[in-house]
Order: structure tokens, then sequence, then C-alpha cells
């Protein structure tokens, strides 16, 4: 049999034939990876109420499709509809607190922190030099004005794409739970050949670390902008639930919910509003922070079995490189790098 470097020819062909098509077809869909990417995110973390879901319909995978996914839908558009509306009046609110906040100085720090050795000169040399700097403070607050204006306009010219890219989205996620357990089987089958026994752990690295990554940073997430807000409500913030909103947002990121909390209680206590701003210190260091310094490590690295270190640098490496979706992304692929360096030692070590 005619063959080269070792492999038959009626094999290589369909190879090569394979690889010029994956080419082509990631041509093809280039444009449309960072759909694939959120369907498959969404589908495979909500798999198993999916599966529950069709238990109770008699097994029709069909009609658990389209409930599942309408139901998805529903919770999404809901989302989106009650954030905007509650959201309206409170940007509103919290520009009016702006305005207020910085028109009121000079600020004078409240003595129990004025009298801190050299934090507290430190930090009222900083404000007195802000307030002695008040136009060219509000120049750079009307730059980052237009700014932010300037991307919430761009972001409303792409609302209907936005909208276009959920529907392809929601689509693929009908086909993945309708069709997900066949398309995992002949994805199986086809890593036989390159990955032998060892496909399994491959595998179970990627979706282990998916759902881990996405149950211990999306929740975590969730419970500090929950938290957040209580905090701030009871601190008497304006905008509460905007506040809170950033801040869920921000803490995508392993401790980046303190960049928001810490500098709402940083102006409270600049403000004169003493016991608030020392309450919500408390109340960030003893409870926020404790979501993303003892419950996010917990999930993640009990639910994958992957070294937190690995997601954390995953997420902030991913973020870089492919924006939002890199959240997901970047542990993944380093968690994949982690099984597949742990499966060539067991080799080398069977082989020995």
């Amino acid at each position: 049999m005619n063959a080269i470097n070792g492999y038959p020819v009626k094999q290589l062909i369909p190879l090569v034939l394979l690889v010029g098509l994956l080419l082509l077809a990631y041509s093809v869909l280039k444009d449309f990876l960072l759909i694939l990417a959120w369907a498959f995110i969404i589908a495979y973390t909500s798999w198993p109420g999916y599966l529950w879901l069709r238990h109770k319909l008699n097994d029709r995978a069909t009609l658990s499709a389209a409930v599942m996914t309408a139901f998805i839908s529903a919770l999404v558009m809901l989302t989106v509809f009650w954030l905007v509306a509650m959201l309206q009046n409170e940007i509103g609110l919290a520009y009016k607190s702006l305005v207020v906040n910085f028109a009121d100085g000079p600020y004078q720090l409240p003595e129990a922190i004025a009298n801190i050795p050299w934090l507290g000169h430190y930090l009222q040399d900083w404000l007195d030099r802000l307030s002695d700097d008040w136009p060219g403070v509000s120049a750079q607050v009307v730059n980052w004005a237009k700014q932010w204006l300037g991307e919430l306009g761009r972001f409303l010219g792409n609302l209907g794409s936005y909208f276009m890219n959920l529907g392809f989205v929601l689509v693929t996620v009908f086909f993945c739970f309708r069709d997900g357990e066949q398309m995992i089987h002949q994805v199986q089958q086809g890593l036989v050949h390159f990955l032998g026994e060892y496909r399994q752990m491959y595998l179970q690295a990627i979706g282990n670390t998916t759902r881990a990554v996405v149950y211990g940073i999306v929740m975590a997430a969730l419970g500090q902008g929950i938290a957040a807000g209580l905090g701030y409500a009871v601190a008497g913030v304006q905008a509460p639930v905007l506040f809170a909103t950033i801040t869920g947002i921000v803490a995508l990121v392993p401790m980046g919910a303190m960049l928001v909390w810490l500098s709402i209680a940083i102006m409270l206590l600049a403000s004169g509003q003493f016991w608030p701003g020392v309450g919500l210190l408390l109340w960030g260091f003893l409870v926020i922070s404790t979501v993303d310094n003892i419950i996010r490590p917990i999930v993640i690295s009990g639910t994958s079995q992957v070294p937190f270190l690995v997601v954390m640098f995953g997420v902030f490496g991913g973020l870089s490189a492919f924006g939002v979706i890199g959240v997901f992304l970047g542990p993944v692929i380093l968690s994949v790098l982690l099984a597949v360096w742990q499966a060539w030692l067991k080799q080398q070590t069977e082989m020995q």
C-alpha cells in the first residue's frame, strides 16, 4: 500500500480534504464565532435544566428545546427591560448627586480620618488640590462625558445589530439543545484518532471549567452586585440600582467590584457622611469581598479541579485578548492546556 511518512494514502487524502474544508469553513464563519461561543456557553451551562424539562415532557427533544429557548429569551428580555426602566430615573439622580457633591467643596475629611498619621494629611492635600483646580477637573469631567456619550451613541446606533446577534444566539441555542447529544457524540468519535484514550480528559476539562467559570464568575458577580446594592441603599447613596449594576458588571473581573464600592465609600466620607461611609466600608470588606475572595475560588476550584490562579490569569488574559467573551474563553484555554500537560506526563510515566 502506498504511504507518505507512514500514513496510507487512502487515509491521508480525506485528512487533507478535511483540513481544507475546515479552513474554508473558518472563512465563512469567522464573523459568527463569538455568536457560536456565546450560544455554546449558554446551552452548556443550562443543559441540566433542559434535561429536567425534557424528562418532564416525555423525552420530546424538539418541544423541550423550544420551551427552554423561549424561557431563556424571556429571561433576557425581561432583565434588559427591567434594567432600562430602573436606570432611566437613576442616571439622572446619579448625575445630580455628582454635581451637588462637586459643587459643595472645599472638602474636609472627618476628624477620625484626618488624624490618621500620614494618610489623613495625604488625603486632605489631595482633596485640597482637587478643589483648587476645579476648572481643570470640570474640563476633564466634560471630556469623559463626551467620550461616554460617544460610546453611548455608538451603542444605540448598533442596537439593531445587537438584537440581530441575540436572535442568532438564541436560534443556535435551540439547535444546541435539540441536537447537542448527537454533536457531542460526533466530536468524541472524531477525537478518538487524534487524542486516543485521553480524549475524555480534555473534554471533561473543557466542560468542567466552562461550568465552573460561568457559575463561579457570573454568579459571584451577581451576588456582589446585589450585596453592593443593599449596602448602597442603606448608606443612602443616590441611584443604588445604577451603581449596583455597575458593580456587578465590573465584578466579572476578580477584585473589580472593590473599585466601585470603595470609591463610593470614600466619596461619602469626603462629603462628611461619616457613619454611612464607614458602614459601607465595613459592608464592602466583610460581605462583598467575601463573595469575591472566598466563594468564587471555592466554586471555581472545587467544581473544575483547576487551580484558581490558572482561572484568574485566564480571566484577565482572555479579557485582554478576546474582549468580554474572553472572561470564559481564557480560563477554558488554560485549563485545557493544563489537562494536555497532565495527560502527557501520565503517558510518559506509563511508557517508562
